[in-house]
């Protein structure tokens, strides 16, 4: 078998996958400095990913699955742990997890109608709030000076991720243009 540039992206998100379960090793195994570190290496890969399939023309349809999919599980994975040692609220994991858990599914009844879903402004600042959170997170074991900036930064990127389930709903599933009928003259 002969690995094609082109497949690199979808290698790299299918290592971020892989990751999702070494992050969860390491923290439970209260190697915190190991998490931090395998969460920080996925950002890398993440952004190495995306910058060769768009500097590339690299994308595929399944890469805007695994991708967005790699993210997903790997900030799913760390809120549940920081909600397991108490470092974060509930009411955070729930109304995250839920709406994670609808832009999967929604991506998933969309992919089988054929249309993907793009990443917008919106998904990617939440992202980026949702990353400085789980950062801050982990770092808070290490510097309590960094107490609660976690939460500002994490509620944050909830109130964005919300606009951006709206804005992709909104966009792509309750936008769908009718025909109008042909006039009998």
């Amino acid at each position: 078998m002969v690995l094609k540039m082109r497949h690199i992206p979808n290698i790299l998100s299918s290592i971020r996958i892989a990751m999702v379960g070494v992050f969860v090793l390491f923290f439970v195994k209260g190697n915190y400095f190991a998490a931090l570190g395998v969460y920080l290496l996925a950002i890398i890969t993440d952004t190495l990913d995306g910058y060769l399939a768009r500097r590339n023309n690299w994308t595929s349809d399944v890469g805007k699955v695994l991708d967005p999919l790699a993210d997903k599980l790997m900030l799913i994975a760390a809120l549940i742990c920081f909600l397991l040692k108490g470092w974060i609220p509930l009411w955070l994991v729930i109304v995250v997890v839920g709406k994670e858990l609808l832009m999967i599914i929604g991506g998933i009844l969309l992919w089988k109608r054929e249309v993907v879903v793009y990443a917008d402004w919106f998904g990617k600042s939440a992202t980026g709030f949702f990353n400085a959170g789980v950062i801050a997170t982990m770092c808070k074991h290490f510097w309590p000076w960094i107490a609660y900036w976690n939460i500002v930064l994490l509620s944050i990127a909830m109130v964005l991720a919300v606009i951006a389930l709206t804005h992709y709903a909104r966009k792509n599933v309750f936008n769908k243009k009718v025909d109008k009928p042909a006039s009998n003259v």
